[in-house]
């Protein structure tokens, strides 16, 4: 039904160079995605449910619904880079308030760090980092919905592990939602999740990953770095990449990993496939290994290291195409005058 909307009113993805698609997309996937998740609550509530107050799952809910407006707006309007981001900011600090907060980091070299006031910067700028890193990687066909699911089961299991229900709940309703989309969003894709899911789908796991699953000490920081590693990755490249050159870190340009992977020869569904198995390899170690600080540490540098490496492979291989294209082409004789 959103599909046909969208066709409808015209909210859809035109292709440009930037873009891998050929032809208009409907945009407005993120509706589905947002309605599907609080209509469960909703329901959830309509049959008697004791609503948990205090937990973060307002902050999740409300400062989730104010992301996914903002999104809606940009896939219609195309709002400015800098009024996004101070938008938000603002989502971030509703949640912050509400009981979305980061108040311990691991230290993989000692004890735990109580952060005390500056729980307030560091929980924005990872609510707000997340949130960017999900809208980031969705430049291929079913790739910000697949790690989401990834991801969102991930810390369900951990949720479960930890004896976290609320948190699971909220876990698995998201991974229900994703999974669910995906029908209609794997290559060729029928209709994109647009800013509005990327933005929600991220500011949900971020704020999920630092509510009831953190607050014990034994699954503190590392865990959701671990767990959210390839969107981390993905983000740190793209941002540090574009601010060594000179260009606005939020414009977005066709140089992610995504886009490297496919210039060196990968189809779309192998580009996909690579991204979906980092991210369950790094979820299931994260999963085994609970509480273990140091590992975690380890393994941290070792999913980034090898999305690095993959980047690196891809522009080699992509070099080595244009040389001998361009070798294949010196190599043909001038055509002589009669």
């Amino acid at each position: 039904m959103v599909r046909y909307y969208s066709i409808k009113r015209g909210f859809v993805d035109i292709p440009n160079d930037r873009k891998i698609h050929k032809f208009p997309i409907p945009r407005l996937g993120g509706v589905a995605i947002w309605l599907c998740t609080l209509l469960t609550f909703a329901i959830l509530v309509l049959l008697s449910w004791d609503y948990p107050h205090g937990n973060g799952l307002s902050g999740i809910l409300v400062g989730g619904s104010i992301i996914f407006l903002l999104g809606l707006v940009d896939d219609i309007y195309n709002l400015s880079p800098k009024f996004k981001l101070f938008i938000q900011f603002g989502a971030a600090v509703v949640a912050f308030l509400l009981g979305v907060k980061i108040e311990i980091i691991s230290n993989p070299f000692g004890d735990p760090i109580l952060l005390g006031i500056w729980s307030f910067p560091i929980t924005l700028f990872w609510i707000v980092a997340i949130s960017n890193a999900m809208n980031f990687i969705d430049g291929v066909d079913g790739l910000a919905g697949g790690v989401s699911a990834i991801s969102a089961v991930t810390l369900g299991v951990v949720a479960i592990y930890t004896h976290q229900p609320i948190s699971a709940l909220v876990a698995a309703i998201l991974a229900g939602a994703m999974m669910g989309f995906l029908l209609f969003n794997f290559h060729p894709a029928k209709i994109f999740m647009g800013d509005s899911g990327a933005l929600f789908a991220g500011f949900t796991l971020a704020a999920l990953s630092v509510t009831g699953v953190l607050k014990t000490v034994a699954v503190t920081m590392l865990l959701p770095i671990m767990i959210l590693a390839v969107p981390i990755l993905d983000i740190s490249y793209s941002v540090s990449r574009r601010l060594f050159k000179g260009s606005n870190p939020f414009i977005a340009d066709a140089d992610h990993i995504h886009h490297r992977l496919l210039k060196a020869g990968l189809s779309h569904n192998r580009t996909v496939m690579v991204f979906y198995l980092l991210c369950i390899a790094a979820g299931s170690i994260a999963t085994i290994f609970v509480g273990a600080y140091k590992l975690y540490f380890i393994l941290v540098i070792l999913i980034l290291s090898i999305m690095l490496i993959l980047a690196r492979l891809s522009k080699s291989r992509r070099l080595n195409e244009l040389q001998n294209n361009i070798i294949n082409k010196s190599d043909i004789p001038e055509k002589q005058d009669s």
